[in-house]
């Protein structure tokens, strides 16, 4: 039996479009991820802080793809965010943990507020809102896509905040794979490389130390270029659909060959 189908609603459509709530839809993987999904006939819950970016990646179908501007850190956040996807479509079959962000600060001048701010978006919050989406997710045997970093997987001078935060989300992810299975809810997660997205505008970094960064990573990507974010999107949709049904606990690495040299 295939776990990840949907199943049928009360109106007796046995297959009706899946729901998907993302994370960090404004911009980058989150935006490219929400519109992949739409362009296959689900229904997205695109989530930010900021409402004019969350508008731009709803207007590629506005029929499919519902901006909802709100914090995920906020005390009260996960639950918001999860009843405002359920009251709008009914259901909760997929959710994908991409929000986060990066600081210009090392381990030099880390203060307890800038950790904090930094762990709250990229492993607290992904924590609270996979718990508050679970009961929606066991009705629909759903899926979790967490969204990590390769460079987790090796060492990232100077940022081992961030690379911390999303390698306890590569942990997470296999022990809640194990945890939620007898659930019928898959786990999975995707670890970018470098992607040509515009995080690291937000960061504080100037051009010249992002220039130095975007070297570090092309020095150590062997495919030797910058991925796109349709290229993450597209893993993420994979590992997330009806196919991919005997797939969990896995953490795939989009990076170009980085991970391995």
């Amino acid at each position: 039996m295939d776990t990840n189908t949907p199943p049928s609603n009360p109106n007796g459509n046995p297959n009706p479009p899946r729901t998907v709530l993302v994370t960090g839809a404004g911009t980058g993987i989150g935006r490219a991820t929400a519109r992949a999904f739409a362009a296959r006939g689900a229904h997205v819950v695109a989530v930010g802080r900021r409402e004019a970016p969350l508008a731009e990646t709803a207007a590629y179908d506005e029929a499919r793809i519902t901006p909802l501007a709100m914090d995920i850190t906020a005390e009260d956040g996960p639950e918001a965010i999860v009843r405002a996807a359920r009251e709008r479509y009914g259901r909760l079959d997929v959710l994908v943990n991409n929000a986060a962000i990066v600081t210009t600060e090392s381990l030099r001048t880390y203060t307890r507020g800038s950790a904090h701010a930094q762990l709250a978006t990229n492993l607290v919050a992904p924590v609270l809102l996979t718990q508050a989406a679970l009961p929606a997710l066991e009705e629909s045997r759903g899926v979790i896509v967490n969204v990590t970093t390769s460079v987790g997987q090796r060492g990232w001078p100077g940022n081992s905040l961030y690379a911390a935060g999303k390698t306890a989300l590569d942990a997470l992810t296999r022990s809640w794979a194990v945890e939620l299975a007898p659930h019928g809810i898959r786990v999975a997660a995707v670890a970018p490389g470098a992607i040509e997205t515009p995080i690291a505008d937000h960061s504080g970094y100037t051009p010249e130390q992002r220039a130095a960064i975007r070297k570090w990573q092309l020095d150590h990507t062997p495919l030797g270029r910058v991925g796109r974010p349709e290229d993450v999107a597209w893993s993420i949709i994979q590992l997330a659909s009806p196919q991919a049904s005997f797939i969990t606990g896995v953490v795939l690495p989009v990076d170009g060959g980085a991970v391995v040299t």
